[in-house]
């Protein structure tokens, strides 16, 4: 499995547990960020051990060749001196050596890979984190403001508005019943003499702007204006 399939099964597991709890979004991306970074130091210390593990491999392999060059020297050596038993024991111990050294450099080879592959899941790593970052600043805003509007349109819509409404409608409803009594009193009333002085004005007032308009349309004589 590898390091990036790895984190997004912590990842997922762990954002189910908090929607299973019904936290805020905050968290969760808080705790994206915060495995990523875990992750990646995770990655870093396994390229640590991994670096160190090359350099002892490495110190084998050198120490091996060494001896390789070694048992060699001697073969040469003995046939100098003509102890042919000798050489060939040499070449043996040569060849003993060089199996050893050809184990030590397959695994070096592989160190060496591993350690490329670790250097690149850091890499992209970092790039992720950085790009997850930068997106936690803008998720993080997003959900303040939609809390924030939450909050206000809740107020709108709160029980407390809603009687103070009610309240405006009761009063609306006195003033009404108030009115009707003021209008009440007139009910049955017989007009006074400036009731009737008023009205006449008003009748007159009426015929006044009648006439005009026959005059104007050429339907009758221009009216006397009233003294």
């Amino acid at each position: 499995m590898g390091i990036f399939s790895r984190l997004a099964d912590i990842v997922n597991s762990n954002i189910k547990a908090i929607l299973d709890r019904a936290e805020d979004p905050e968290k969760i991306i808080r705790l994206i960020v915060q495995e990523m970074e875990d992750t990646l130091v995770e990655v870093r210390s396994a390229a640590v051990r991994t670096i160190a593990e090359r350099r002892e491999l490495e110190r084998r392999v050198d120490a091996l060749r060494r001896e390789q060059a070694e048992w060699q020297r001697r073969a040469e050596f003995a046939v100098t001196r003509g102890r042919e038993d000798l050489a060939k024991g040499a070449l043996i111990a040569k060849t003993r050596v060089g199996e050893a050294l050809e184990r030590e450099e397959g695994q070096l080879a592989q160190l060496a890979q591993a350690l490329d592959k670790e250097n690149e899941d850091i890499a992209k790593l970092q790039a992720k984190l950085a790009d997850a970052k930068a997106r936690e600043k803008v998720l993080t805003q997003r959900h303040k403001s939609a809390a924030s509007r939450i909050k206000l349109r809740t107020r709108l819509y709160d029980e407390r508005i809603t009687d103070a409404f009610a309240r405006f409608e009761q009063v609306d409803r006195s003033l009404d019943e108030m009115e009707g009594r003021v209008e009440s009193f007139d009910l049955g009333r017989k007009p006074t003499l400036a009731d009737e002085l008023v009205g006449m004005e008003k009748d007159a007032r009426v015929e006044e702007e009648l006439a005009e308009l026959k005059a104007r349309l050429g339907n009758g004589p221009r009216p006397m204006p009233v003294q």
